[in-house]
């Protein structure tokens, strides 16, 4: 959730991103992964925005990341492949504050072959700065505060100042779901009216999904009490480790299950099948 926020910011405000990160408030456009082959693993997290002189990627991180050296050093190499005549600034932004070395590595480095790239411990940058953009709102509390409550005060201050009704709505949610890093959810609530959180496009999309994901285990739910009645019926009471490992189980294969069991003819049968399914 945190992630997907923070792109949505970035590519929604990219002016105010790069007023902050490459020190001039130029106009950037949302730069498609696909253009540089990069796999869909990795560009899900990926956040590319680009103007004729410069690419601009942004990685936003909320853990510390082993890979993220070698992972800058590819995408240096593949935006260069495309774009040889564009310089590029790669920022890794750290959210949540952390005493990991690997929030100090801002190099890739084998044999013959060095690369570069800037990290922000978001946790040690000014305040100020975040409280002058809409875009940059909603990462104010994860800064270099003193007091994370009163800073969320003043964000939900600024928000209810912004003129256009559905920025306001998606600066308040964006900010919400990022304070929600550091504080306590009744006091996130209290300060950021609901209603305008509720009208925002990132709610709506976090609302879909969630419900989504609600129907597909509620189906997972209803196959396997399904399955549960009719191994029951058939051999008495599953033994309570049968019955938790089919919690396990995906809805395909609950799906399959229940068309396999009626050629079983005692809870072996069941144990073996699990036992082939879940290699």
């Amino acid at each position: 959730m945190f992630d997907p926020t923070c792109k949505f910011l970035a590519e929604n405000f990219p002016t105010d991103f790069a007023a902050w990160l490459l020190g001039e408030p130029i106009a950037l456009a949302k730069l498609s992964p696909t253009e540089l082959s990069l796999e869909p693993i990795r560009a899900d997290s990926l956040i590319l925005l680009t103007s004729d002189p410069v690419v601009l990627q942004i990685e936003f991180q909320t853990e510390p990341d082993s890979t993220m050296p070698f992972r800058m050093a590819d995408y240096r190499l593949r935006v260069y492949r495309r774009f040889p005549q564009k310089r590029m600034q790669q920022v890794v932004i750290y959210l949540m504050s952390s005493k990991s070395d690997l929030v100090y590595q801002t190099v890739f480095e084998i044999p013959g072959t060095r690369h570069e790239f800037e990290i922000v411990r978001l946790w040690e940058q000014p305040t100020q700065i975040f409280l002058e953009s809409p875009g940059l709102l909603p990462l104010a509390v994860l800064t270099q505060t003193p007091d994370p409550n009163q800073t969320l005060r003043q964000v939900a201050s600024r928000i209810g100042s912004i003129p256009d009704k559905q920025m306001q709505s998606n600066v308040a949610a964006s900010a919400g779901i990022l304070a929600g890093l550091t504080l306590d959810r009744d006091f996130i609530n209290q300060v950021l009216r609901r209603k305008i959180v509720e009208q925002s496009v990132i709610y709506q999309e976090w609302r879909e999904e969630f419900l989504q994901e609600g129907r597909q285990e509620g189906r997972q739910e209803g196959e396997r009490s399904l399955i549960l009645r009719q191994l029951t019926r058939r051999f008495g009471a599953v033994p309570e480790g049968l019955s938790d490992r089919l919690s396990t189980l995906s809805l395909d294969q609950l799906e399959a299950l229940g068309e396999a069991l009626l050629d079983f003819s005692s809870l072996s049968d069941l144990t073996q099948w699990l036992e082939q399914a879940c290699r």
